[in-house]
């Protein structure tokens, strides 16, 4: 897409928005014209949700339309995602993946109560929503997500090292929209399903850095459990569940691994 000539320099492109430069010290998150209003203001919502509990997020400000696009205008946070420093500095996986974790579990020890959405009825119309879902599987998968216990944290919902902003003095964590309230060990799963899937799949087409990202992973999950010792079983069973959910997302790379995630042990 040509950039508009209103606009600062296009700083990033992801799958639901491109991210520009903006005026006093900002960015502006324009999304995609196939993303729906409700959804940013969702986002906008969440945002300030939680970045007045102190969790470290960057402050979102005005929802703005700019050539037929909504965007959502945020407080510039100046670094290198995670990612991006994983990959250029393998040798810290280890430091990084714990610094994932420990992340983690300061958003699930948050205290804030926002009026989040219900992470089980996300879940809930996910697995409606995921077409390529086998009736039989979706009914299984459903029955299961209706077992397992509710929580009320907060849960980010994609939770991975592409979304968090490393600064010198602290690690930003940016993408709320998919957050809601509800039980840290589907968060987890959820976390693990993103990064398994791009390391089995075309989404991350190095062996190198697919070989990174599950050492990565595996340093992130066990430092989590480390510091919540319990649940481990427990989140083994929301693995199923969370792939049938991520497979409405319509990732094509990703599908036939999240089917065989989401049939797995059921």
């Amino acid at each position: 897409m040509d950039e508009p000539k209103e606009l600062g320099a296009i700083q990033a492109q992801g799958r639901t928005a491109d991210i520009y430069n903006w005026k006093n010290n900002c960015i502006l998150k324009l999304f995609h014209n196939w993303f729906d209003l409700d959804s940013i203001r969702y986002e906008q919502r969440m945002s300030r949700a939680v970045h007045a509990s102190g969790l470290p997020v960057p402050d979102v400000k005005d929802l703005i339309q700019v050539k037929g696009r909504y965007g959502l205008i945020y407080e510039r946070v100046d670094g290198f995602t995670m990612l991006d420093i994983l990959f250029q500095q393998p040798w810290r996986v280890d430091q990084l993946g714990q610094l994932l974790a420990n992340l983690q579990v300061e958003i699930h020890r948050s205290k804030l109560q926002p009026d989040f959405p219900s992470q089980r009825d996300r879940l809930r119309k996910k697995l409606h929503n995921a077409a390529k879902l086998p009736g039989n599987l979706r009914q299984s998968l459903l029955a299961e997500l209706e077992r397992l216990p509710d929580g009320r944290q907060i849960c980010h919902g994609d939770f991975h090292p592409g979304n968090v902003i490393m600064q010198p003095e602290r690690a930003v964590i940016i993408d709320w929209i998919d957050a809601s309230r509800g039980n840290p060990l589907a968060d987890v799963a959820r976390s693990t399903i993103i990064a398994l899937g791009a390391a089995d799949s075309s989404q991350i087409a190095d062996p190198k850095m697919k070989a990174i990202v599950i050492d990565f992973h595996q340093a992130y999950l066990h430092h989590y459990f480390t510091l919540q010792p319990e649940g481990r079983a427990e989140y083994q069973r929301w693995l199923p569940i969370v792939a049938g959910a991520r497979l409405s997302e319509n990732i094509s790379e990703i599908e036939s691994w999240l089917l065989s995630q989401a049939g797995d042990s059921l």
